[in-house]
């Protein structure tokens, strides 16, 4: 019996049950914790649900798309070391680690925010990327300016 290979890319991700959206299997992968799927996917549909009660002319899956497409950073500084010294280089950021980036980032804003449910901080942090405020888009403002910062250190952009 022959056994297949396996690798990462032969692993795809399924879908949601509610919106059939691998963004949404992607977010909340990530936003689970102890592998806590079910709990996650509650939390995750609570912040929707309170989204669709907030705007009621957008879709509560148009609002978090836009929203995690509003936070995706298109540059970056990276560390390069030249001649003995360190420049922070600033880069193109490809697909797949804007994609993580804005979710990362999106996840420390409800994580460090405390006081109310965590479907709520949810549902506001992405409202907020929405309207292109909040935490997660000040992350991305501050990547921006420190690349446009480090600009004169592009060439040496490897």
């Amino acid at each position: 019996m022959a056994y297949k290979k396996f690798t990462a890319s032969s692993k795809q991700l399924a879908p949601d049950a509610r919106f059939s959206s691998k963004l949404v299997a992607k977010f909340v992968n990530c936003m689970m914790w102890q592998g806590k799927k079910a709990t996650a996917f509650v939390i995750f549909y609570d912040a929707m649900d309170i989204i669709a009660d907030k705007i009621k002319e957008v879709g509560p899956l148009e609002v978090f798309e836009t929203a995690i497409g509003n936070v995706k950073p298109m540059i970056e500084v990276r560390s390069k070391r030249v001649g003995g010294a360190n420049y922070q280089v600033p880069m193109q950021v490809n697909s797949r680690r804007q994609l993580s980036l804005s979710i990362r980032w999106i996840l420390e804003a409800i994580r460090a925010g405390k006081g109310s449910a965590t479907a709520q901080r949810l549902a506001s942090e992405i409202l907020a990327a929405y309207k292109r405020e909040g935490t997660a888009m000040q992350t991305r403002e501050n990547v921006h300016r420190m690349a446009e910062a480090n600009k004169a250190f592009a060439h040496f952009a490897w």
